[in-house]
C-alpha cells in the first residue's frame, strides 16, 4: 500500500470508530495530513477539551495524551505510539517541588506542561511556551518556582523583571544542544535569513535570534513576514512544514541536531495501527484514576484560565 492510501484508510477509521487525531506540529508532515487537529501544546490542549468525538488518539508524546485526559476525562485517550516519551517530562521529583512549597509557602510553583502528571499534582499553574510570559504576569503571585526548564524560565524572567522568579537545573535536551556556534554558522550560510527559536533554546542563543517563541509563534511570525528567509531554530519537522506552507519562502534548520527522537517514533502506521487497535483492545490508552485526573486537573484549568 502507499501511504496515500493508508492516509484514505485512516480517514475511513476516524469516521467508523468516532475517533479525532490530534497531531503535535512536530510529527511527520503524513502525519499532519491526516489530523483533526495540529499544534503546539497549547493549542492542543484547548482542543482535546473541545474536542466533539468519542476518542481521542494523540499523535505525540506521552504527557501530552495525559494532559488530554485530564482535560477530557470521559472520553478514552490513546498515545499512537506508547514509547513516545519525554526526557524533560520526568526530570523533576514531585517530593523535591513538595518540600520546596513547605519551606517558601509563599511561592508559586509554576510547571512547564512538559510535565507528568504527578509533577502537575504538586503545582499551581501550567504554562505552555507559547503562554508562559503571559500567565506568569497575569498570577497574582509576586514568588514564583518555575519548572523542569530553566531555558524557559529565564526566558520568562527577562520578560517579567518585576516578580521573583526561582529556577531549577532542567530543560530540553535537544532544544538545549544548540550552541552560539551552531547560529553562526547557519548565519555564514544564509546571511538574508531571519533566526528565529524556541526559548528552550540556551539563553546566548536566545539573545542572538531576531524571534524567541513557541512553535506556533515561529510559524506565524515566518508566515506574516515579509522577510522571504528564515533560520529555524526548533524541531527540524516545522522546516519541512513552513515549506509547504509557504512554498514562496526559504527555510533553514538551525542546526540538524534539534530533532526529538519520541517525537519520530510515530509513523503513519502506528496512527492506522492504533485507530484499528482501538475496538479489540490492543490501541495504547491512557488509563489515570479519577484522583489523579482531580489533582492534576486543577493547574491546567488554571493554565486555560489565565492565557485564554
Amino acid at each position: 500500500m502507499t501511504i496515500r492510501n493508508i492516509q484514505d484508510e485512516i480517514l475511513r477509521l476516524k469516521k467508523a470508530t468516532n475517533t479525532a487525531v490530534l497531531v503535535h506540529s512536530y510529527q511527520n508532515r503524513d502525519i499532519v495530513e491526516i489530523a483533526d487537529f495540529v499544534g503546539d501544546s497549547y493549542k492542543l490542549s484547548v482542543d482535546a477539551k473541545n474536542v466533539n468525538a468519542d476518542n481521542i488518539l494523540f499523535c505525540g508524546v506521552h504527557f501530552m495524551a495525559e494532559t488530554a485526559k485530564i482535560l477530557a476525562p470521559q472520553k478514552r485517550v490513546f498515545l499512537a505510539n506508547h514509547l513516545a516519551g519525554c526526557p524533560m517530562a520526568e526530570q523533576m521529583d514531585a517530593e523535591l517541588i513538595r518540600q520546596i512549597k513547605n519551606s517558601e509557602p509563599d511561592r508559586a510553583v509554576v510547571a512547564y506542561v512538559n510535565t507528568t502528571a504527578k509533577l502537575k499534582a504538586v503545582c499551581d499553574v501550567c504554562v505552555t511556551s507559547s503562554s508562559a510570559v503571559k500567565i506568569v504576569k497575569a498570577m497574582e503571585n509576586d514568588k514564583i518556582l518555575f519548572i523542569p526548564d530553566c531555558n524557559l524560565g529565564g526566558f520568562v524572567q527577562k520578560n517579567v523583571p518585576e516578580k521573583d522568579i526561582k529556577l531549577l537545573q532542567g530543560g530540553c535536551p535537544v532544544h538545549s544542544s544548540v550552541t552560539v556556534d551552531d547560529l553562526k554558522y547557519a548565519k555564514k550560510l544564509h546571511p538574508e535569513a531571519l533566526v528565529l527559536v524556541h526559548p528552550e533554546c540556551i539563553p546566548d542563543v536566545t539573545a542572538m535570534a531576531d524571534y524567541a517563541g513557541s512553535t506556533s509563534g515561529i510559524m506565524d511570525f515566518a508566515k506574516n513576514s515579509d522577510c522571504r528567509e528564515f533560520i529555524i531554530g526548533t524541531e527540524i519537522s516545522i522546516v519541512e512544514h513552513l515549506m509547504f506552507e509557504c512554498p514562496d519562502k526559504k527555510f533553514y534548520p538551525l542546526s540538524q541536531k534539534i530533532v526529538c527522537r519520541d517525537m519520530k517514533l510515530t509513523s503513519i502506521m502506528d496512527v492506522y495501527n492504533s485507530l484499528n487497535g482501538i475496538e479489540n483492545g490492543e490501541a495504547f490508552e491512557i488509563i489515570m484514576s479519577d484522583e489523579e485526573i482531580n489533582a492534576s486537573k486543577k493547574c491546567i484549568d488554571e493554565m486555560i484560565r489565565l492565557g485564554g
